[in-house]
């Protein structure tokens, strides 16, 4: 039994890592502001006594003895992080360094949960680690972009200068049960719109692609990187390479969902990515890891989870 840190835990992807975490006997400390994550993703949760529920932000020090920590802390969608962008930036890179400091003061083993915008709107298609990306430094979705950067920056030099244990990876989009229906990203708002006969919304003309990776998937892929060799630090793509237009899963939403809504087209943001691909040759040779979902798979349990969540 290891004690284990997850910061971000009663988010999307942080309650299924703590889940997974309880399921193989550890001892999980779960840290969140609730700014969005949400205590329904937890519930199932509190009455384990091995599970611990600490809220707080992670820009304020924590001080806890623990073998492990993931750090999943952060708004990831476009509306959430543009919200407060100042908070934003000060998740990503205070709490970067306030996870550092305990990791390196207590012989810690840390992850970062990095994203696929670090690649920013990228001038090449699959992106692999090596590729540096195409960022704007001022524009509205630098906060998150940039603040993903730096942390990614951080881990790495407390690793060369101060031998901490570290492990990064890059997250591409991902999907499935507990995401919030107002969270503001595609597979969540193609399937909330469409069960309530709405307008699906996409932006630009929907040739833009993305490539969609489900959320068990990728809990197998962050626990294989976490109990890789220490000298492997990362960062590694970790995402489907199955690339699809966003005008294609609306299309695949609405068929699924037997909806009788609409597509609305309505203009590209500022920014957004053209193209979303992950190269993930290093996550198959380094983890001997690969998604298996199929896309349709997927989103059929995924839609009955909103269905449930929203009454549907």
């Amino acid at each position: 039994m290891k004690r284990v840190l997850v910061t971000g835990g009663a988010g999307f992807i942080g309650s299924h890592l703590c889940e997974r975490l309880l399921n193989e006997g550890n001892e999980v400390f779960c840290m969140d502001n609730l700014e969005t994550g949400s205590i329904r993703n937890i519930e199932t949760f509190k009455e384990n006594p091995l599970f611990h529920f600490i809220q707080q932000d992670v820009i304020e020090p924590i001080e806890l003895r623990v073998d492990e920590i993931f750090n999943f802390a952060c708004p990831a969608s476009p509306p959430r992080y543009q919200k407060d962008p100042v908070h934003t930036l000060k998740t990503s890179v205070l709490g970067a360094l306030n996870l550092l400091e305990l990791a390196t003061n207590t012989g810690a083993k840390i992850m970062q949960a990095s994203t696929s915008e670090v690649y920013g709107d990228p001038a090449i298609s699959p992106q692999p680690e090596t590729y540096w990306g195409n960022v704007n430094p001022i524009g509205p979705r630098s906060c998150y972009d940039e603040g993903k950067r730096c942390a990614e920056t951080l881990f790495f030099d407390y690793g060369r200068q101060f031998g901490t244990k570290i492990k990064v990876i890059r997250i591409f989009n991902t999907y499935g049960p507990r995401m919030d229906p107002e969270d503001g990203r595609v597979v969540s708002n193609f399937i909330a719109q469409a069960l309530k006969n709405e307008p699906l919304t996409v932006y630009g003309d929907g040739s833009q692609t993305r490539s969609f990776c489900y959320i068990d998937d990728l809990i197998e892929g962050i626990m294989s990187m976490m109990q890789t060799d220490e000298s492997f630090s990362g960062p590694v793509n970790l995402g489907n390479p199955e690339e699809v237009t966003v005008l294609e899963v609306a299309k695949l939403v609405l068929e699924l969902t037997c909806s009788k809504s609409e597509i609305e087209f309505r203009p590209l943001p500022q920014d957004d990515p053209k193209r979303r691909k992950p190269d993930i040759t290093l996550a198959r040779q380094t983890l001997g890891w690969e998604p298996t979902v199929k896309l349709k798979e997927g989103l059929i349990t995924t839609i009955q989870y909103f269905r449930e969540c929203l009454r549907f």
